[in-house]
Protein backbone atom coordinates (compact mmCIF):
# COMPACT_ATOMS: atom_id res chain seq x y z
CA UNK A 1 0.00 0.00 0.00
CA UNK A 2 2.74 2.57 0.62
CA UNK A 3 4.46 1.36 -2.40
CA UNK A 4 1.42 1.86 -4.30
CA UNK A 5 0.90 5.60 -2.67
CA UNK A 6 4.68 6.62 -3.12
CA UNK A 7 4.37 5.63 -6.79
CA UNK A 8 1.36 7.86 -7.05
CA UNK A 9 2.46 10.43 -5.08
CA UNK A 10 5.70 10.55 -7.27
CA UNK A 11 3.44 10.44 -10.84
CA UNK A 12 1.71 13.39 -9.51
CA UNK A 13 5.00 15.37 -8.96
CA UNK A 14 6.53 14.42 -12.57
CA UNK A 15 3.02 15.78 -14.19
CA UNK A 16 2.86 19.28 -11.33
CA UNK A 17 7.22 19.57 -12.77
CA UNK A 18 5.98 18.83 -16.26
CA UNK A 19 2.69 21.72 -16.18
CA UNK A 20 5.77 24.31 -14.11
CA UNK A 21 8.03 23.39 -17.48
CA UNK A 22 5.28 23.73 -20.06
CA UNK A 23 3.68 27.14 -18.22
CA UNK A 24 6.90 28.56 -18.05
CA UNK A 25 8.01 28.19 -21.82
CA UNK A 26 4.64 29.74 -22.79
CA UNK A 27 5.23 32.62 -20.42
CA UNK A 28 8.67 33.25 -21.43
CA UNK A 29 7.69 33.05 -25.32
CA UNK A 30 5.26 35.55 -24.39
CA UNK A 31 7.22 37.81 -22.59
CA UNK A 32 9.43 37.74 -25.77
CA UNK A 33 7.37 39.44 -28.24
CA UNK A 34 7.55 42.54 -27.34
CA UNK A 35 11.24 43.06 -27.98
CA UNK A 36 11.25 41.03 -31.65
CA UNK A 37 8.59 43.66 -32.62
CA UNK A 38 11.03 46.59 -31.02
CA UNK A 39 13.34 45.27 -33.61
CA UNK A 40 11.22 45.24 -36.41
CA UNK A 41 10.19 49.14 -35.81
CA UNK A 42 13.65 50.06 -36.23
CA UNK A 43 13.67 47.83 -39.31
CA UNK A 44 10.93 50.03 -41.20
CA UNK A 45 8.27 47.90 -40.09
CA UNK A 46 4.95 49.11 -38.98
CA UNK A 47 2.29 48.02 -36.75
CA UNK A 48 -0.30 47.13 -38.95
CA UNK A 49 2.83 44.82 -41.08
CA UNK A 50 3.28 43.09 -37.38
CA UNK A 51 0.18 42.10 -36.32
CA UNK A 52 -1.24 41.31 -39.68
CA UNK A 53 2.24 39.06 -40.01
CA UNK A 54 1.38 37.41 -36.08
CA UNK A 55 -2.01 36.78 -37.04
CA UNK A 56 -2.52 35.53 -40.82
CA UNK A 57 0.66 33.34 -39.89
CA UNK A 58 -0.89 31.97 -36.51
CA UNK A 59 -3.85 30.75 -38.12
CA UNK A 60 -2.19 28.98 -40.62
CA UNK A 61 -0.08 27.17 -38.57
CA UNK A 62 -3.13 26.30 -36.44
CA UNK A 63 -5.09 25.13 -39.34
CA UNK A 64 -2.36 22.75 -40.16
CA UNK A 65 -2.31 21.90 -36.26
CA UNK A 66 -5.91 20.82 -36.27
CA UNK A 67 -5.59 18.98 -39.60
CA UNK A 68 -3.08 16.73 -38.43
CA UNK A 69 -4.62 15.89 -35.15
CA UNK A 70 -7.90 15.03 -36.88
CA UNK A 71 -6.52 13.00 -39.05
CA UNK A 72 -4.44 11.25 -36.37
CA UNK A 73 -8.10 10.91 -34.09
CA UNK A 74 -11.30 11.40 -35.76
CA UNK A 75 -13.27 11.49 -32.43
CA UNK A 76 -12.39 14.62 -31.18
CA UNK A 77 -14.72 16.88 -30.15
CA UNK A 78 -16.33 19.30 -32.90
CA UNK A 79 -16.72 22.97 -32.32
CA UNK A 80 -20.82 23.34 -30.95
CA UNK A 81 -22.95 26.25 -33.40
CA UNK A 82 -23.51 28.32 -30.77
CA UNK A 83 -20.30 28.27 -29.15
CA UNK A 84 -18.36 29.03 -32.57
CA UNK A 85 -19.39 32.91 -32.84
CA UNK A 86 -19.28 33.60 -28.30
CA UNK A 87 -15.42 32.21 -29.24
CA UNK A 88 -14.96 34.57 -32.58
CA UNK A 89 -16.47 37.37 -30.52
CA UNK A 90 -14.14 36.46 -27.51
CA UNK A 91 -11.08 35.81 -29.37
CA UNK A 92 -11.36 39.87 -31.03
CA UNK A 93 -9.64 40.96 -27.86
CA UNK A 94 -6.52 39.03 -28.80
CA UNK A 95 -6.52 41.08 -31.73
CA UNK A 96 -6.84 44.43 -29.58
CA UNK A 97 -4.17 43.02 -27.00
CA UNK A 98 -1.95 42.30 -29.81
CA UNK A 99 -2.61 46.00 -31.30
CA UNK A 100 -2.74 48.10 -28.17
CA UNK A 101 0.76 46.12 -26.96
CA UNK A 102 2.40 46.91 -30.38
CA UNK A 103 1.17 50.29 -30.44
CA UNK A 104 2.71 51.07 -26.74
CA UNK A 105 6.08 50.11 -27.45
CA UNK A 106 6.24 52.91 -30.49
CA UNK A 107 6.18 55.21 -27.63
CA UNK A 108 7.51 53.90 -24.46
CA UNK A 109 10.36 51.28 -23.76
CA UNK A 110 9.54 47.19 -23.41
CA UNK A 111 10.11 47.42 -19.57
CA UNK A 112 7.45 50.07 -19.15
CA UNK A 113 5.11 48.33 -21.34
CA UNK A 114 5.29 44.72 -19.92
CA UNK A 115 4.64 46.59 -16.42
CA UNK A 116 1.59 48.21 -17.82
CA UNK A 117 0.36 44.77 -19.25
CA UNK A 118 0.63 43.60 -15.77
CA UNK A 119 -2.00 45.66 -14.53
CA UNK A 120 -4.03 43.06 -15.36
CA UNK A 121 -3.86 41.32 -12.11
CA UNK A 122 -5.51 44.31 -10.19
CA UNK A 123 -8.02 44.97 -13.16
CA UNK A 124 -8.94 41.39 -13.22
CA UNK A 125 -9.49 41.19 -9.28
CA UNK A 126 -12.13 44.71 -9.89
CA UNK A 127 -13.86 42.70 -12.37
CA UNK A 128 -14.19 39.76 -10.97
CA UNK A 129 -15.51 41.61 -7.57
CA UNK A 130 -18.21 43.70 -10.10
CA UNK A 131 -19.21 40.45 -11.47
CA UNK A 132 -19.55 38.37 -8.20
CA UNK A 133 -20.70 41.38 -6.57
CA UNK A 134 -18.51 40.69 -3.36
CA UNK A 135 -15.72 42.93 -2.02
CA UNK A 136 -12.46 41.77 -2.67
CA UNK A 137 -10.27 39.92 -0.10
CA UNK A 138 -7.89 41.11 2.20
CA UNK A 139 -5.31 39.35 0.35
CA UNK A 140 -6.36 40.64 -3.12
CA UNK A 141 -6.77 44.04 -1.98
CA UNK A 142 -3.27 43.60 -0.95
CA UNK A 143 -1.91 42.33 -4.22
CA UNK A 144 -3.93 45.47 -5.50
CA UNK A 145 -2.05 47.93 -3.73
CA UNK A 146 1.59 45.90 -3.88
CA UNK A 147 1.10 45.82 -7.94
CA UNK A 148 0.13 49.86 -7.93
CA UNK A 149 2.97 50.36 -5.66
CA UNK A 150 5.13 48.09 -8.10
CA UNK A 151 4.34 49.80 -11.05
CA UNK A 152 5.21 53.23 -9.91
CA UNK A 153 9.01 51.94 -8.81
CA UNK A 154 9.13 49.59 -12.20
CA UNK A 155 8.17 52.93 -14.32
CA UNK A 156 10.49 55.01 -12.08
CA UNK A 157 7.45 57.43 -11.31
CA UNK A 158 9.08 58.61 -8.38
CA UNK A 159 12.06 60.31 -10.42
CA UNK A 160 10.65 63.57 -11.54
CA UNK A 161 12.89 63.88 -14.41
CA UNK A 162 11.56 60.26 -16.07
CA UNK A 163 10.06 61.24 -19.24
CA UNK A 164 6.86 58.77 -19.65
CA UNK A 165 5.11 59.34 -23.11
CA UNK A 166 1.13 59.84 -22.76
CA UNK A 167 0.19 57.92 -25.33
CA UNK A 168 2.22 54.60 -24.79
CA UNK A 169 0.57 54.77 -21.49
CA UNK A 170 -2.72 55.51 -22.91
CA UNK A 171 -2.20 52.07 -25.20
CA UNK A 172 -0.49 49.85 -22.55
CA UNK A 173 -3.41 50.23 -20.13
CA UNK A 174 -5.80 49.22 -23.07
CA UNK A 175 -3.85 46.51 -23.54
CA UNK A 176 -4.16 45.11 -19.98
CA UNK A 177 -7.87 46.29 -20.03
CA UNK A 178 -8.12 43.91 -23.34
CA UNK A 179 -5.83 41.57 -21.86
CA UNK A 180 -7.84 40.77 -18.91
CA UNK A 181 -11.05 40.52 -21.04
CA UNK A 182 -9.03 37.57 -23.01
CA UNK A 183 -8.46 35.74 -19.36
CA UNK A 184 -11.91 35.98 -18.42
CA UNK A 185 -13.50 34.73 -21.88
CA UNK A 186 -10.87 31.46 -22.81
CA UNK A 187 -11.27 30.19 -19.29
CA UNK A 188 -14.64 30.38 -19.06
CA UNK A 189 -16.02 29.26 -23.11
CA UNK A 190 -15.95 25.45 -24.57
CA UNK A 191 -13.72 24.09 -22.26
CA UNK A 192 -14.67 20.87 -23.83
CA UNK A 193 -12.40 21.67 -26.88
CA UNK A 194 -8.42 20.67 -27.13
CA UNK A 195 -6.62 24.04 -26.88
CA UNK A 196 -5.22 24.11 -30.29
CA UNK A 197 -8.86 24.05 -31.85
CA UNK A 198 -10.30 27.15 -29.32
CA UNK A 199 -7.36 29.10 -29.99
CA UNK A 200 -8.23 28.58 -33.75
CA UNK A 201 -11.74 29.89 -33.51
CA UNK A 202 -10.54 32.43 -31.13
CA UNK A 203 -7.73 33.94 -33.48
CA UNK A 204 -10.55 33.93 -36.26
CA UNK A 205 -11.76 37.06 -33.77
CA UNK A 206 -8.26 38.55 -33.07
CA UNK A 207 -7.85 38.48 -37.17
CA UNK A 208 -10.51 40.65 -37.94
CA UNK A 209 -9.66 43.06 -35.44
CA UNK A 210 -6.22 43.37 -37.34
CA UNK A 211 -7.66 42.96 -40.54
CA UNK A 212 -9.46 46.25 -40.30
CA UNK A 213 -6.80 48.14 -38.39
CA UNK A 214 -4.42 47.39 -41.51
CA UNK A 215 -6.89 48.14 -43.54
CA UNK A 216 -7.99 51.68 -41.79
CA UNK A 217 -4.00 52.48 -40.87
CA UNK A 218 -2.83 51.67 -43.75
CA UNK A 219 -4.11 50.02 -46.90
CA UNK A 220 -6.80 52.48 -47.41
CA UNK A 221 -4.92 55.53 -46.73
CA UNK A 222 -2.84 54.83 -49.22
CA UNK A 223 -4.85 53.58 -52.30
CA UNK A 224 -8.27 56.02 -51.48
CA UNK A 225 -8.05 59.81 -50.93
CA UNK A 226 -10.82 59.94 -48.85
CA UNK A 227 -9.53 57.85 -46.25
CA UNK A 228 -6.30 59.38 -45.78
CA UNK A 229 -7.98 62.91 -45.48
CA UNK A 230 -10.05 61.10 -42.52
CA UNK A 231 -7.07 59.72 -41.05
CA UNK A 232 -4.79 62.91 -41.28
CA UNK A 233 -8.04 64.64 -38.78
CA UNK A 234 -6.85 62.05 -36.63
CA UNK A 235 -3.11 62.05 -36.92
CA UNK A 236 -0.18 64.29 -38.68
CA UNK A 237 2.01 61.24 -38.90
CA UNK A 238 1.86 59.46 -42.22
CA UNK A 239 5.33 57.86 -42.14
CA UNK A 240 3.11 54.52 -41.97
CA UNK A 241 0.96 55.04 -44.96
CA UNK A 242 2.49 52.99 -48.03
CA UNK A 243 2.29 49.81 -50.01
CA UNK A 244 2.18 46.51 -47.77
CA UNK A 245 5.98 45.39 -47.03
CA UNK A 246 5.23 41.62 -47.63
CA UNK A 247 8.90 41.11 -47.07
CA UNK A 248 7.32 41.06 -43.12
CA UNK A 249 6.04 37.83 -43.58
CA UNK A 250 9.05 35.80 -43.90
CA UNK A 251 11.30 37.70 -41.33
CA UNK A 252 9.59 38.81 -37.96
CA UNK A 253 6.58 37.34 -38.68
CA UNK A 254 7.03 33.80 -38.92
CA UNK A 255 8.71 34.49 -35.14
CA UNK A 256 5.71 36.30 -33.89
CA UNK A 257 3.58 33.99 -34.83
CA UNK A 258 5.25 30.85 -33.87
CA UNK A 259 6.06 33.00 -29.94
CA UNK A 260 2.89 34.85 -30.09
CA UNK A 261 -0.27 32.30 -31.57
CA UNK A 262 0.53 29.19 -31.64
CA UNK A 263 3.00 27.81 -29.13
CA UNK A 264 2.10 30.08 -26.02
CA UNK A 265 -1.20 29.09 -26.03
CA UNK A 266 -0.85 25.35 -26.39
CA UNK A 267 1.74 25.10 -24.01
CA UNK A 268 -0.34 27.07 -21.34
CA UNK A 269 -3.29 25.03 -21.86
CA UNK A 270 -1.34 21.93 -21.41
CA UNK A 271 0.40 22.87 -18.14
CA UNK A 272 -2.55 24.91 -16.06
CA UNK A 273 -4.23 21.41 -15.99
CA UNK A 274 -1.18 20.17 -13.97
CA UNK A 275 -0.36 22.74 -12.24
CA UNK A 276 -3.71 24.25 -11.02
CA UNK A 277 -4.65 27.84 -11.57
CA UNK A 278 -2.96 29.47 -8.83
CA UNK A 279 0.55 28.33 -9.17
CA UNK A 280 -0.24 28.39 -12.96
CA UNK A 281 -0.23 32.16 -12.37
CA UNK A 282 2.48 32.54 -10.46
CA UNK A 283 4.54 30.66 -12.91
CA UNK A 284 3.26 32.56 -16.02
CA UNK A 285 4.52 35.85 -13.86
CA UNK A 286 7.69 34.58 -15.47
CA UNK A 287 6.82 36.83 -18.80
CA UNK A 288 7.85 39.80 -17.07
CA UNK A 289 11.72 39.47 -16.15
CA UNK A 290 11.95 37.27 -19.31
CA UNK A 291 10.51 40.43 -20.93
CA UNK A 292 12.44 43.39 -18.95
CA UNK A 293 15.46 41.31 -19.13
CA UNK A 294 15.69 40.39 -23.06
CA UNK A 295 15.04 44.15 -23.48
CA UNK A 296 18.20 45.13 -21.16
CA UNK A 297 20.44 42.93 -23.38
CA UNK A 298 19.27 43.15 -26.99
CA UNK A 299 17.91 46.53 -27.45
CA UNK A 300 19.84 48.13 -24.72
CA UNK A 301 17.82 49.47 -22.71
CA UNK A 302 18.34 50.79 -19.33
CA UNK A 303 16.77 49.65 -16.35
CA UNK A 304 17.56 50.93 -13.02
CA UNK A 305 17.98 49.77 -9.95
CA UNK A 306 14.50 50.68 -8.65
CA UNK A 307 13.08 49.71 -11.67
CA UNK A 308 13.79 46.05 -10.99
CA UNK A 309 12.65 46.35 -7.27
CA UNK A 310 8.96 47.44 -9.00
CA UNK A 311 9.39 44.00 -10.56
CA UNK A 312 10.13 42.10 -7.83
CA UNK A 313 6.87 43.82 -6.06
CA UNK A 314 4.47 42.80 -8.81
CA UNK A 315 5.29 39.12 -8.82
CA UNK A 316 5.11 39.15 -5.33
CA UNK A 317 1.78 40.47 -5.68
CA UNK A 318 1.23 38.07 -8.18
CA UNK A 319 2.14 35.27 -5.45
CA UNK A 320 0.09 37.00 -3.00
CA UNK A 321 -3.14 36.77 -4.81
CA UNK A 322 -2.80 32.96 -5.82
CA UNK A 323 -1.32 30.94 -2.98
CA UNK A 324 -3.77 29.93 -0.43
CA UNK A 325 -2.52 30.62 3.29
CA UNK A 326 -5.03 28.09 4.56
CA UNK A 327 -3.66 24.69 5.37
CA UNK A 328 -5.45 21.68 4.15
Amino acid sequence: MNQAFFMENNMENKNMLKGVLFVAMGASFYGMLATFVKVAYDQGYTTAEVTASQFVLGILALLVINFIMHQKNKNLPEVKPQDKKKLIVAGTSLGFTSLFYYLAVQYINVSIAIVLLMQTVWISILVESVLSRKFPSAKKLIAMVLVLFGTVLATNLINQDAELNGKGLFWGFLAACSFTTTMFTSNSMANYLPAYKKSLWMLYGGGIVVAIFVFLSQIGPYYFDGLLSLYKNFSDDVTGIHPFNWSIFYTWGLMLSLFGTVLPPILLNKGFPHTGLGLGSIVSSLELPVSVTLAFIVLQEQVLAIQWAGIAVIIFAIIISNINFKKS
